[in-house]
């Protein structure tokens, strides 16, 4: 079984002078992780346009968005799998391409038929699924280990610059064009996405052919490998209980507060958008950013964001609650970007995809879940109740798996005072 050497101490030296912003094989990598962000965030958006225009109900636009849903969690899990069977950029290509193809269906379907615009999404969802254990992996194999966490954050921030563009964009582009076009422009973002990305160096211990197990098997072997750090259990579980949770808590409870305690729909639309530009500057931090603890320091950021459930519960100020989304927007980043370095670093290169895949499939497998039990949850025991064991949960969760061996550096043995 191939391993990765773990140091004895974490890395707390100044990081790599040279930047991987001028890194070409790194910057064809981020350009189409970009265009795949965007593609995936207008799609929801501009199927909300086809509502507004009576080309598709509201009813229908559940069922396409919760094919999409379908289609991903299914993806994720078979995708990590073959990202570690064959060549990552492989799996990437042909994922976007199949997200692409979802484009002009789509667009044929539209108005026309509820069961092929259905059968489009699952496939874009398909797509988009295999692609994020393979990106995930394929950064590892392009950027060198020292400035892995410089890649990360930028990798991040293209995610949360995506989460502002493509809407922003797409509805600027509504003003001239119609929907079917712009479903067809999302398809060409998909291509740019499959095209783009070079070859990154292989896998150690995947260069030599094996025999395979079964999909099932594989994907199996991959959850050993992820049960072999217990800092990454620990982290899954926490990241899983703050979106299933908290982020669906506030996603649930932040219109009904910002309508009826408010009267105003800005304050929603200014919570949001504080957030991602929070987890922007989180990204910023974290990219030059090497704390002692890093572990911790981790978790600490994804309990931040318990101050977000928190500032709904209490007749504050709007400016409280949007400091709070912002806090909780850096804190989402103070996790993330050391959480992927580690896991790159960690886990087994030839086994990376697969974790990664189980990362994804349980963060955000989960979210649906979550949305579906919050509102009636508060329909029964009212939004305060709700939002006051959600915000609990944000804050303990991460501090219980702080508390897990290994935790406090995110290393497969623990480090100094640690037990």
């Amino acid at each position: 079984m191939a391993t990765t050497p773990v140091p004895a101490t974490p890395k707390t030296g100044p990081p790599s002078a040279r930047s991987v912003l001028r890194d070409t094989a790194f910057l064809r990598l981020w350009a189409g992780t970009t265009a795949s962000g965007l593609a995936t965030w207008a799609l929801p958006f501009v199927l909300g346009l086809a509502v507004l225009h009576r080309e598709l109900g509201a009813a229908g636009l559940g069922l396409v968005l919760a094919a999409r849903t379908a289609g991903f969690l299914v993806a994720v899990a078979v995708g990590g799998v073959l990202a570690d069977r064959h060549s990552r950029r492989t799996v990437v290509l042909w994922s976007a391409l199949a997200a692409a193809s979802a484009a002009p269906l789509l667009a044929l379907g539209l108005g026309r038929s509820l069961l092929v615009m259905t059968v489009a999404a699952a496939l874009a969802g398909a797509g988009q699924g295999a692609c994020r254990p393979a990106f995930q992996a394929l950064t590892a194999e392009v950027v060198a280990a020292d400035r892995r966490q410089q890649a990360n954050a930028a990798m991040t921030m293209a995610v949360r610059t995506s989460t502002l563009a493509g809407p922003t964009l797409t509805a600027l582009l509504a003003a001239f064009v119609d929907v079917g076009t712009l479903l067809l422009g999302i398809g060409l973002l998909w291509l740019v996405a499959a095209l783009l990305p070079g070859h990154g160096a292989p896998a150690v211990g995947s260069a030599a052919p094996i025999p395979r197990a079964s999909l099932r098997a594989e994907f199996v072997d991959g959850i050993r490998e992820a049960r072999r750090h217990p800092w990454f259990l620990a982290g899954l579980g926490a990241l899983t209980t703050v979106i299933a949770l908290g982020y669906s808590a506030t996603s649930v409870a932040l219109p009904l507060i910002s309508r009826d305690r408010y009267g105003a729909g800005w304050v929603m639309a200014a919570a949001m958008t504080a957030y991602t530009v929070g987890a922007l500057g989180g990204a910023l931090v974290t990219a030059r950013r090497r704390p002692r603890s890093p572990g911790w320091s981790a978790f600490a950021g994804l309990a931040v964001y318990g101050f977000a459930p928190l500032s709904l519960m209490l007749p504050v100020h709007p400016a409280v609650v949007i400091a709070a989304y912002v806090l909780a927007g850096i804190g989402i980043e103070l996790f993330n970007v050391p959480w992927f370095t580690a896991t790159q670093r960690e886990v087994a290169p030839d086994k990376l995809a697969r974790v990664s895949s189980l990362d994804f499939l349980l963060s955000y497998g989960f979210a649906p879940a979550g949305l579906a039990l919050i509102a009636p949850a508060i329909d029964t025991f009212g939004v305060t109740p709700v939002l006051a064991v959600c915000a609990a949960a944000c804050f303990l969760a991460p501090a219980a798996a702080a508390l897990v061996p290994t935790a406090r550096h995110f290393g497969r043995t623990a480090g100094p005072g640690e037990r």
